[in-house]
């Protein structure tokens, strides 16, 4: 596996990682319509660097790294991650998480923060707090999870 930038080219791989978790509508607060040029413009928007997690030629997963807030929490990184859904289990959140944690801490950011991790997503959260976030607060009910109602999404911080 390899990680690198994304470029303009990899974007129909990019969609295709994106879609079905977009469409599931179970771990990220965004429109389960969303379209794919919305999608795309988003993950790889202008104020965030996107990567990839090839195996082979084969995106298997991405994930983009942003300052969470502007001015005064510029130092605050904040990323968002996805795997293919037929490359889960074989590590690749891992790497994207180590990969953005020392692509962070190179780009000068002193500390990440999650700020909507559904509280429903249990893989997502034990990966979390296996790579050193704790969680600083809990949003009772903050997500309308589509199967189980509204659940709770909490922040994940951890200092760099």
């Amino acid at each position: 596996m390899e990680i690198r930038r994304a470029q303009a080219s990899d974007a129909p791989a990019i969609w295709s990682v994106l879609e079905p978790v977009i469409r599931a509508g179970e771990s990220y607060a965004l429109p389960r319509d969303m379209s794919r040029e919305a999608a795309l413009a988003y993950w790889l928007g202008a104020d965030r660097e996107t990567f990839v997690a090839t195996e082979g030629a084969r995106v298997a997963g991405t994930y983009y790294l942003r300052a969470n807030q502007q001015g005064g929490g510029a130092h605050v990184a904040n990323c968002g991650y996805v795997t293919a859904p037929e490359a889960q289990g074989r590590g690749i959140a891992r790497a994207m998480c180590a990969h953005s944690l020392e692509t962070a801490r190179a780009r000068g950011f002193r500390a990440m923060q999650f700020n909507f991790v559904v509280s429903s997503n249990a893989r997502a959260l034990a990966l979390w707090e296996a790579c050193g976030f704790r969680t600083l607060a809990r949003l009772p009910g903050a997500f309308a999870h589509p199967a189980l109602g509204y659940v709770d999404a909490l922040v994940m911080f951890r200092a760099l």
